[in-house]
């Protein structure tokens, strides 16, 4: 009995274990890409600052400059929209995409992973803003990896707890054999005393059959005390 509270004990120890392990494992994960999404944020919300005053100064160079010095060195895909949402320029992306068309739905897909930011140019005469285009950016390769890190280390966690159940229930089913096969033993032996005693007054009394009417008031005597 012991012994089987034991191996429960192990299996709950086991499955509380690997729910730590799945919930811290997932919530360090949740961590890193909420972070590295932040990062990128920033990255695309300096590249939209940097627009609006290449904007405001009319300068095509300081627009080259910022794609080539910041836009070509990130690691997301990145695609700038007008206010219609259509496509002007993308980085990163598929090489089968060629047109503008191809974009638009994976366009749908970063603003669902990410919010995207627009592009404002503020008047200096009126001190109006105009929203001229929008930045869509998406999830880089490393965070999508690490979205996907939780499941393969449900899986692993899962698949070690279960080798474990199976374990410890192979144990506790040889045991159980072993107990069965000990009580077996022990009740043929408390029964083969008696059996082997029955057995030779049998072969007594056949061997004496004139004496088979006292041993029986005998035995009736016994009963009756």
């Amino acid at each position: 009995m012991r012994l089987y509270q034991h191996t429960g004990n192990i299996k709950a120890g086991l499955f509380v274990l690997g729910l730590v392990l799945v919930s811290g494992l997932m919530l360090y994960t949740q961590s890193l890409v909420k972070n590295l999404r932040e990062d990128n944020r920033e990255i695309v919300q300096l590249y939209a600052e940097l627009m609006a005053k290449a904007v405001i100064n009319e300068s095509d160079e300081n627009l080259n400059f910022i794609f080539e010095n910041v836009i070509k060195k990130v690691q997301f895909p990145i695609v700038q929209t007008n206010v219609e949402g259509e496509p002007l320029s993308w980085r990163n992306l598929s090489e089968d995409i060629k047109t503008s068309k191809d974009i638009k739905p994976i366009v749908g897909v970063m603003d669902r992973q990410n919010e995207p930011i627009s592009l404002v140019y503020h008047d200096i005469n009126t001190g109006e803003e105009y929203i001229w285009g929008v930045l869509h950016f998406g999830d880089s390769q490393l965070i999508q990896r690490l979205i996907w890190l939780p499941y393969f280390e449900i899986g692993a966690i899962s698949l070690f707890i279960l080798l474990g159940f199976v374990g410890f229930s192979f144990i506790r089913n040889s045991e159980k054999q072993h107990i069965w096969v000990g009580m077996a033993r022990e009740t043929a032996h408390q029964l083969g005393t008696p059996v082997s005693a029955l057995m030779g007054w049998v072969d007594w009394l056949r061997e004496n059959p004139e004496k088979t009417l006292d041993i029986v008031e005998e035995m009736n005597a016994d009963l009756n005390r």
